[in-house]
């Protein structure tokens, strides 16, 4: 899958393209997810994640530090995995049919650039083995921007 990821994005030579097609490769690539996409850093404001490419229902347009799952992602720069979204109460509700999030901060030149935010209709969705599947997936993204803003 790693290959064919690389393979998908290689020639890209927008960023908006990359991310379009990252969040198209997840959701088609593995099974019980309702909603992938980013949401992006803004240095005209620096607390806040906007939206970005995604495949799913209508999303929330703006995130503000440490708010929802995504925001908390961004505040410890870490990836956050929540098996059930109702236990954390500052949880933002997008989509009522999302039951697990995970959320894995992308960065590029040691700053974050964005978040990929990942939702499942399903409880405990996310394990190990797809956590780190898809951090390096982001690994392989976090090259590729950081090769076309340079």
């Amino acid at each position: 899958m790693k290959k064919y990821y690389e393979d998908l994005i290689n020639y890209d030579r927008q960023i908006y393209t990359v991310l379009a097609n990252t969040s198209a490769f997840i959701k088609q690539n593995y099974q019980n997810l309702n909603w992938v996409g980013f949401y992006l850093t803004d240095k005209k404001f620096p607390n806040t994640l906007f939206l970005a490419s995604f495949q799913g229902k209508v999303a929330c347009t703006e995130i503000p530090f440490p708010k929802g799952v995504c925001g908390l992602a961004a505040t410890k720069n870490e990836t956050i995995i929540f098996n059930d979204v109702n236990e954390y109460k500052d949880h933002i509700v997008c989509d009522s049919d999302s039951k697990s999030e995970m959320v894995i901060p992308v960065n590029v030149n040691n700053q974050l650039f964005a978040v990929l935010d990942i939702d499942a209709p399903i409880l405990n969705r996310f394990d190990q083995q797809i956590k780190e599947e898809i951090q390096n997936i982001v690994k392989i993204l976090e090259a590729k921007i950081t090769q076309l803003l340079n």
